[in-house]
């Protein structure tokens, strides 16, 4: 009896010591951050010391790919590791169903404090998590309001800061006896760029170039990429460019979708009104002269879509530089308190976007600028430092890859793969050669046709369903997907092999028509 007793006593404590020992888990995530704004993938743009501070420390990835390239179908995928149209939640207007399993809630369950901090933007009350302050819908930059356990308090200053804040806030009063896993999820990058007041006019000296593509005619996609409202040409010029207009200007119908009945006029000004008396004065100090370049130029149609061009860069980069001072305040503080080594840090966005690419800004599309997400992942206990993986992985891999490092049991149900392999021992990984993707938001904002289709290493495939269009990309000799192929008949072979790899990834993923 007293050796039951004992043993009983020993496997308690044992217990207790690999609880411990799990890791904790920070998911960084922002909103839009393309690849090539991020230094550690693209110099040419901005420098993002901490972000590439990660990338040095743990492992990047340059095949890193979303399911459905828009905001809340990704978070609902990387919550449940299932993809849209088994998780329920398709495009923005769907509302995500929290009594359904996501890895948070299983974290929870196994005794892992949990904390969902910053944007959550899936229409419900969060679920599996100890704390949760969540900004309401897209959130604002300035003063946001957020949802805090029920209870609904505005914070002043800027969000970035505030949502950090919040982060170390929640790690420093944990129970430092059970491990935490926090979502610590960012507005930024997101429309309507708001730089903090630091930040603002920071890039008003830089010329950027034109990316390759940004006069792209759409040639033989005429009926697929021409036919969509996120040309940078189309971008609101107060909403986007922060122009104050005139008494009975409007804003002319663009840059949000056809069938969109948006007021960007009023949406500016709300904006801009929120601010208070001194953050006014401070964004004044700069958009005033914003504005009388404007007024003064008289630009020609070309002229106002490559003025929009580095305007639009100026503001997008410069609230990226807040992001990257922030991730660096939190490596500083983990470090202080000797917890990074066994820290999970995940650095990814939701998806990717268009930096002027095709003439574009917005997502949506499965062509790679919008279809690939940044991914950076440390964790110096079992992650060798500076390693670069070709692997394909994707947002529906977070969740199993968290239970595993936890050491809980994934569920069978679950679509996407732990990449422990693939992190640990990336030379010897079998893994995914193809992926598979999936857009349904039509008609709605920017008007992007419903399609699906894979990517294999060389070649991509793409089915826009709704209008009978195919697509064929030879990724090597087009890697700007300009040219579609899929009715040359020199291509009559890998088009049966990319049919065949995308009938049976729509099996191996349960779609049906």
């Amino acid at each position: 009896m007293k050796k039951s007793c004992l043993l009983l006593v020993l496997a308690f404590l044992l217990g207790n010591c690999a609880a411990d020992r799990r890791p904790n888990i920070i998911y960084i995530m922002t909103d839009d951050h393309a690849e090539r704004a991020i230094s550690a993938y693209d110099s040419s743009l901005i420098r993002t010391p901490n972000i590439d501070r990660l990338a040095r420390e743990g492992i990047r990835f340059t095949n890193s790919y979303v399911t459905n390239s828009i905001c809340a179908p990704s978070r609902a995928v990387m919550l449940t590791g299932k993809y849209s149209h088994i998780n329920g939640l398709r495009d923005n207007r769907d509302r995500f169903d929290g009594s359904q399993p996501t890895f948070p809630r299983i974290l929870q369950e196994a005794g892992y404090q949990t904390a969902m901090l910053g944007k959550w933007h899936l229409q419900s009350t969060p679920v599996g998590f100890d704390t949760w302050k969540i900004l309401h819908g897209q959130g604002s930059y300035y003063n946001p309001l957020f949802y805090e356990n029920g209870d609904t308090v505005v914070h002043e200053g800027y969000v970035t800061d505030i949502i950090t804040d919040m982060v170390i806030d929640f790690i420093e009063k944990r129970d430092k006896d059970r491990p935490f896993c926090i979502l610590y999820h960012h507005k930024a990058p997101h429309r309507s760029w708001m730089p903090a007041e630091r930040h603002i006019g920071m890039f008003r000296d830089r010329k950027f170039p034109l990316p390759e593509t940004f006069y792209d005619d759409y040639g033989t996609r005429e009926r697929t990429a021409g036919d969509q409202d996120m040309e940078v040409r189309n971008m609101y010029l107060g909403y986007d460019m922060k122009i104050h207009l005139l008494p009975g200007e409007k804003e002319p119908y663009s840059g949000g979708g056809r069938s969109i009945n948006w007021d960007a006029t009023n949406s500016w000004k709300h904006l801009y009104d929120a601010l208070t008396p001194s953050q006014k004065a401070v964004f004044d100090s700069y958009y005033d002269q914003v504005n009388l370049d404007y007024r003064n130029s008289n630009f020609n149609d070309k002229e106002l879509r490559e003025w929009k061009y580095q305007r639009y860069m100026e503001d997008y980069l410069a609230c990226i530089v807040a992001v990257d001072e922030n991730i660096g305040r939190l490596l500083d503080y983990l470090d202080t308190e000797k917890l990074a080594k066994n820290t999970i840090v995940v650095y990814t966005s939701d998806q990717g976007f268009y930096l002027g690419e095709h003439g574009w800004f917005d997502k949506r599309f499965m062509y790679e600028e919008s279809f690939t997400m940044p991914l950076i992942i440390r964790y110096p206990k079992k992650i060798k430092a500076g390693i670069v993986s070709d692997a394909f992985v994707m947002n529906l891999d977070f969740a199993p890859t968290f239970l595993d490092y936890a050491g809980v049991a994934i569920p069978e149900d679950i679509q996407g793969e732990s990449m422990r392999s693939v992190l640990e021992h990336p030379a010897e990984s079998d893994w995914r050669q193809t992926v598979y993707y999936h857009y349904y938001e039509y008609p709605a904002w920017h008007d992007v046709h419903k399609h699906d289709g894979v990517r294999s290493k060389d070649f991509k495939l793409i089915h826009f369903y709704d209008i009978g269009v195919w697509e064929l990309f030879d990724l090597n000799k087009d890697p700007h997907e300009l040219k579609n192929v899929y009715d040359d008949p020199a291509y009559k072979t890998v088009r049966a092999t990319m049919l065949k790899e995308y009938r049976d990834a729509r099996e191996r993923y349960q779609v049906n028509d």
